[in-house]
């Protein structure tokens, strides 16, 4: 159940304790006291939100530790692989290496999406497909009619961090996978201060995707 409060605060983002106790099954007192146990083993940090009435909510969190017991693909060995890539073959090489994993992603997300007519599932299919390579993909219908889809965790995100194009390189990906008949913008950037990355998808005024 501790493991299972990780997960929720990976994914769902800064919650109080009611809130934690509410999504497990715990009661208030236990979750409190399983978030303190990770507070004292320094995966996790508190803040303290002033309410319009009563006492301030405390919402707890995941530090960089706490992001860091995720799975990240050997984000070391990663980092050093694009090091020598660089020293070896200059800026180039490196543009050509995300070049080549563009095409390949981009063939193995159009074979999937392929299979759908319809918008919710191409979205269903690749979210489904970043999860299993750990992005903790999931997809939520949007007020406006389209859709989010939410990616928890970045596994390549020390590599992206070092290269930038791997981000563009991935939301060119997801527009040619999804098609012209879809827009796709991310709306918000683990790299640029956001807690995930949030990308924006509807149809545009001229798609013709089925609803189901």
């Amino acid at each position: 159940m501790k493991e299972q409060l990780l997960f929720l605060l990976k994914t769902r983002g800064p919650l109080t304790a009611q809130q934690a106790a509410e999504l497990t099954g715990l009661t208030s007192m236990g979750a409190r006291k399983h978030l303190e146990a990770w507070h004292e083993a320094g995966l996790v940090e508190y803040l303290d939100h002033a309410e319009k009435q009563g006492r301030p909510s405390r919402y707890w969190q995941l530090n960089a530790a706490g992001h860091a017991r995720f799975p990240d693909r050997h984000s070391e060995l990663t980092l050093q692989l694009l090091q020598h890539l660089r020293q070896l073959f200059g800026k180039k090489g490196v543009e050509q290496l995300i070049a080549a994993r563009e095409i390949e992603s981009l063939q193995q997300y159009k074979k999937e999406t392929d299979k759908f007519k319809s918008l919710s599932g191409k979205l269903k299919a690749l979210a489904d497909i970043r999860s299993l390579e750990g992005y903790m993909a999931e997809v939520e219908k949007h007020e406006d009619g389209g859709y989010l889809l939410i990616e928890n965790h970045c596994p390549i995100c020390a590599a992206a961090s070092s290269c930038q194009n791997f981000c563009r390189s991935e939301l060119q990906v997801f527009q040619q996978a999804l098609g012209e008949q879809v827009q796709v913008e991310r709306t918000e950037h683990l790299l640029k201060e956001g807690r995930r990355c949030v990308y924006w998808i509807k149809p545009t005024s001229a798609g013709n995707l089925a609803k189901t």
